[in-house]
């Protein structure tokens, strides 16, 4: 479903991405992990379209989305991005955040996005919240709202980056539980994540990221288990030292 190839970012002279590669197939969930600073975010942002390439191509669906004649606005229709930060509207309800760009970009009717609205906020336990502000919603509340609002567009591919750093460690397991409800559906996902035990629990692949390129990248059970690569042993000693895996 999605292709990078070459993919390379500056910022100011430093680079972030370094010809980096990585191929996600449908229905399949992809953890990208890595010291902070590697490249896990922008990665997802380039997918995105918030962030223009200097180098390389993204390709999704059998479309070069990464080429600058391409409308990212229609491209971002196919994608639902979840950020650390939620980013939820504070002047709109939970209900008029999940449904407004159903309708705005979408144009669907009122009725039918609020309706999809309230199934899918049922779903994740949400459903007596739907007329409440994000200022009253704990912060596993408000971030499950942020990843129903990526849902409710009906996207092919969900990104979602580093969805538990911001919540007390309390919160993180209800926000988890929802992410594997999405797997269990099919949904095809890329995760940054600090959440190794997670990575190792829910992904089919792996990467591990360093000075923006993918180091190595395999199924759990090898990347954590057995890594061949002797920076990937380093990063993970250090995880395991600090208890974190």
């Amino acid at each position: 479903m999605l292709t990078c190839q070459g993919v390379r970012k500056e910022f100011g002279g430093r680079v972030v991405l370094d010809g980096l590669d990585l191929t996600v197939e449908e229905h399949r969930v992809v953890a990208l992990i890595g010291a902070s600073g590697s490249g896990k975010s922008t990665l997802l942002r380039c997918v995105n379209l918030l962030e223009e390439l200097d180098d390389g191509s993204i390709t999704l669906d059998g479309e070069e989305i990464s080429d600058p004649r391409v409308d990212p606005d229609r491209v971002r229709r196919r994608i639902g991005m979840v950020f650390q930060s939620y980013n939820l509207f504070p002047h709109l309800s939970v209900l008029e955040n999940v449904t407004l760009a159903p309708r705005r970009v979408h144009r669907r009717a009122r009725a039918e996005a609020e309706a999809q609205a309230r199934e899918l906020l049922a779903r994740v336990g949400l459903a007596d919240r739907a007329d409440a502000y994000p200022d009253r919603l704990s912060g596993g509340q408000q971030q499950r709202v942020a990843i129903v609002r990526a849902l409710a567009n009906s996207p092919r591919l969900m990104l979602l980056d580093e969805v538990t750093s911001a919540l007390d460690p309390e919160l993180v397991g209800e926000v988890l539980a929802m992410i594997r409800d999405l797997k269990a559906d099919g949904m095809t996902m890329v995760l940054a994540t600090h959440e190794m035990g997670f990575a190792r629990e829910v992904a089919d692949q792996v990467c591990f990221l360093d000075a923006g390129r993918v180091v190595e990248a395999g199924p759990p059970a090898q990347v954590f288990g057995e890594p061949t690569q002797p920076r990937t042993r380093q990063f993970l000693k250090r995880i395991i030292e600090a208890g974190r895996l």
